[in-house]
């Protein structure tokens, strides 16, 4: 269901309370003497059967028994009575409830099921149970339990848990900070994490939104709202548990080291959410983030007139991954002409302990202005030589002159120890965000630096693949049907080197021997080039060969090959007497004396499903634990950032005799696995370790791969549905013919595609522009472009109509879904020379098939009414056309699909 009816959840008329109580231990009690102690102006009704009134307020004894229908019911009445009680506010047209009851239990038949039952039925929306409940302190609503209510802020917390919800408000209360709205999900039966990012995010009232998270459970519905809510705004993330141990033992080195919080760490990168670790950390990035978005690098210059602070400030910004900012030679000249001789003539730029308003005010314009910095960080330690509230004016007045003289202006930070409330309040007036010590200064300065890398990364625009990169899929499908055909979860080396041979993947090849003998004649056309060979044993039921003696490297000769290929089938069947052995298997010995060692793989994560990782390899992997993670589909600049959050990639640049690693090849390696995964969801892990690397290339030693069976869902062509971010839909992919006989190519537009939009916006008129913007367009800068190359394909499709002669961009068509997911707003642009060859309707007819195929019931648009050919189109097409209510020179089109 998404955001509908949450409106009437956050801003509800009436309110009533199923479970009133005049006893004092009872929620519903404490539910009432919120509402009324925090002064909620719309009416509150009681219902309870046991008594007429409570508190003075009258009571009715059933839901039935209310004379008008209540935005809003909270539950509090024993769990079995719940479903109940849904079930009379739902008939009754309630929009939106809170269950505060704990203990419904979960699963078929259980009292949860039938409150969800009962509730969707109507349309109804459910927060809880086993919450808090919710507090929006504008609108004066305290829908909860908790000790107090918060000030009015911009801050929106959505909570998990009841009583982290409770202690953040309280912590926040005792700092001053304040909230558009405090949201206790419990057990999420209906209203969860994505529903509720989806509603923040476009809360003009909320400047940041702050999530406690334990767990999530539908993966592709957080993902989708958790990237869209980040490109908005903020989105900072606590999550318990980072310590816990998987449950379950990993078969492979890639489940070993793809750990849960691991993988919850990779899809809160992913989705460009900034995760913290604690109380502290969170509401410094808040404080940070509220007040600052925009940040040209990561040099902090530091002004302070303590020394001491300074170093400390210096030791935590290193730690934190920060770069102290060099300060330039004009810059210096300048600071030791205003300066005393006694100034530190470095950074942190220590100006003494007597330094007075003017002092902080000249130093601080000097450093706004050197060009070696990206932001200041300006500290004062109280002394009785100078007035620590002047030189926060100071501070203040030298900031706003910099912002009204230059744009974007660089960011400044304050730390005043000591700090009262008056100069906190100076501080938070000016727009200047302010800390009570050094390091939560620090702290919020180095979250401003990863909140513009954050965005940067979701704005970036990837190279394009190689041309000739065309996997055989139907290789792969013979490959994995007649594995499952023969019930097998491991693919034997021969099928790996035809898998991974189809994507591209370069392996070392694999030839099955069944006696020495076959060994010997396997062996020989590697050994006539001078290359030994490695000898594996082969059986589905031994994983880890060379516990049972069944691995034997570098033999250089026949007699070698044929003594090695008898001793490891003896060992085999001695040591597993049980297993099927099939023989043994013949590689060629890769020797690359300067190659690094790596791990490529995919793991199988139960709750966000693919996971690719990536890292050091060898034999001690998990020892090492070098690694990282990233949800699929990537690109190569996500491939790339992903080989980049390893100590590993440092090794993969030239160093001393050793040349630089091809990152390249390892780049498209990661690429082409991820694809390869996102083709066939019956493959669930993959493990290439080691992966050798070097100057030439790079190239799998060794793999193992694990198949199980996989039944597509019957609704829709959603991509593989084991993903947690909806990959590239390549079903869509079209080859068409216009009227003149022109070949297209009509696919979905990936992000890689930005290049073409320049020139295909060049090729259409200024007035075509109009018509399609409904303003005139004149500059396509990389972030407008970026809006429509880099798309949720789980809310929204554009499918860009290509030359297959010249590859240049022909004409778009998108359409957006609302967050229901049952209606569309569809726009379409060609160039304007290609008007009446029949690329608009091929278009149009495409995106009606698309949503059709999705589910979506109907797709409309806003077409001005000048726009006369557009319209005779969608008459053609069927949609209904209107006066549009809030444009008078635009109509409305619609279609139901």
């Amino acid at each position: 269901m998404s955001s509908y009816h949450l409106d009437t959840l956050f801003s509800p008329r009436s309110v009533a309370v199923v479970g009133a109580s005049p006893r004092k231990t009872s929620s519903g009690r404490a539910v009432l003497e919120n509402l009324r102690r925090g002064s909620f102006a719309g009416t509150v009704y009681l219902v309870n059967p046991h008594y007429d009134t409570i508190e003075g307020v009258r009571a009715v004894k059933s839901y039935d028994d209310l004379s008008e229908v209540p935005d809003l019911v909270v539950i509090a009445v024993p769990a079995a009575a719940v479903p109940a009680a849904v079930a009379a506010a739902a008939q009754k047209g309630t929009a939106a409830g809170i269950i505060v009851t704990a203990g419904l239990g979960h699963g078929p038949g259980s009292l949860f099921e039938l409150c969800e039952k009962n509730a969707r039925a109507a349309g109804m929306r459910l927060v809880g149970p086993n919450c808090l409940g919710v507090l929006v302190p504008r609108a004066k609503l305290n829908a909860s339990f908790a000790a107090s209510s918060p000030p009015v802020g911009d801050l929106a917390l959505i909570s998990q848990s009841g009583a982290i919800a409770t202690g953040l408000v309280e912590w926040a209360a005792l700092r001053g900070v304040g909230f558009s709205a405090v949201v206790s999900i419990g057990d999420s039966i209906d209203v969860d994490f994505a529903d509720l990012l989806d509603h923040f995010a476009m809360d003009r009232e909320t400047r940041a939104i702050l999530l406690y998270i334990e767990s999530v459970r539908d993966a592709r519905k957080f993902m989708s709202a958790a990237r869209a809510a980040a490109r908005a705004k903020p989105v900072l993330v606590i999550k318990s548990g980072r310590h816990a141990q998987g449950a379950k033992a990993a078969l492979t080195h890639t489940g070993a080291l793809a750990g849960s919080d691991a993988v919850y760490d990779a899809a809160f990168c992913r989705a460009g959410l900034l995760r913290v670790i604690d109380l502290d950390e969170l509401f410094a990035a808040a404080e940070t983030l509220g007040r600052l978005t925009t940040l040209s690098g990561k040099r902090l210059a530091i002004l302070t007139n303590g020394g001491g602070v300074g170093v400390l400030a210096v030791d935590r910004l290193v730690d934190l991954g920060g770069e102290l900012a060099a300060i330039s030679p004009t810059t210096m000249k300048k600071l030791d002409a205003a300066l005393p001789p006694i100034w530190s003539r470095a950074n942190p730029v220590d100006i003494a302990g007597d330094a007075d308003d003017a002092r902080y005010a000249v130093a601080l314009e000097c450093l706004l202005d050197d060009d070696a910095n990206d932001a200041a960080l300006v500290m004062n330690v109280p002394t009785a030589l100078a007035s620590a509230p002047d030189a926060a004016k100071s501070v203040i007045a030298v900031t706003e002159k910099h912002r009204r003289r230059c744009s974007p202006a660089k960011p400044v930070f304050a730390m005043w120890i000591g700090e009262t409330d008056a100069i906190a309040e100076v501080f938070e007036a000016a727009g200047i965000p302010s800390y009570a010590t050094e390091t939560t200064a620090i702290f919020g300065f180095t979250h401003l630096v990863r909140y513009q890398d954050t965005r940067d990364q979701l704005m970036a625009t990837p190279p394009s693949l190689p041309q000739d990169f065309a996997p055989d899929t139907a290789a792969v499908r013979q490959v994995i049907d007649d594995a499952l055909r023969d019930k097998r979860t491991w693919l034997d080396p021969v099928e790996l080197t035809r898998l991974f041979s189809a994507y591209q993947i370069p392996i070392t090849p694999a030839v099955l021997a069944r006696d020495p003998n076959e060994a010997v004649a396997a062996a020989k056309p590697y050994l006539a080039k001078g290359t030994p060979v490695v000898l594996k044993i082969q059986s589905p039921d031994i994983v880890h060969k060379s516990e049972v003696g069944g691995v034997r490297l570098d033999l250089g000769n026949e007699r070698a090959v044929h003594e090695a290929a008898t001793d490891i089938l003896a060992k085999a069947r001695a040591a597993k007497p049980e297993a099927r052995i099939s023989g043994v298997t013949v590689f060629p010995m890769i020797v690359r004396p300067k190659a690094r060692e790596l791990i490529v793989g995919v793991a199988d994560d139960p709750t966000f499903g693919p996971v690719i990782a990536f890292g050091q390899g060898g034999t001690a992997v998990e020892v090492i634990s070098d690694k990282a993670l990233a949800l699929p589909p990537l690109d190569l600049e996500l491939a790339r950032g992903l080989i980049a959050r390893t100590r590993v990639s440092r090794i993969l640049k030239a160093y001393r005799n050793v040349p630089a690693a091809d990152e390249r090849a390892i780049e498209l390696m990661l690429v082409k696995l991820s694809q390869l995964v996102a083709d066939f969801p019956e493959i669930r892990e993959i493990d290439l370790n080691p992966v050798l690397a070097d100057e030439t290339g790079i190239i799998a030693v060794d793999a193992r791969v694990s198949i199980a069976p996989f039944e597509k869902p019957a609704r829709g062509s959603r991509g593989n549905p084991r993903f947690a971010i909806r990959p590239y839909p390549t079903e869509w992919v079209r080859h068409m013919k216009l009227r003149d006989g022109t070949a297209i190519l009509v696919r979905p537009v990936r992000p890689e595609d930005e290049p073409l939009y320049p020139p295909f916006f060049a090729a259409v008129t200024p007035d075509d522009l109009r018509l399609r913007f409904f303003a005139p367009v004149k500059h396509f800068s990389h972030t407008f472009i970026a809006r429509f190359t880099q798309i949720d394909y789980a809310r929204a499709m554009a499918f860009i109509a290509v030359d297959e002669a010249s590859g240049a961009m022909l004409g778009v068509v998108r359409l957006h879904a609302d967050a229901q997911y049952e209606s569309g707003e569809y726009a379409v642009l060609v160039r304007s020379d290609l008007k009446a060859h029949g690329l608009g309707w091929l278009l149009m007819q495409l995106i009606i098939e698309y949503a059709r195929s999705e589910g979506i019931r109907s797709i409309h648009g806003q077409v001005l009414k000048e726009n006369t050919k557009m319209l005779e189109m969608c008459r053609e097409l069927g949609f209904q056309i209107a006066a549009d209510p809030e444009e008078s020179s635009a109509a409305v089109v619609t279609l139901s699909v």
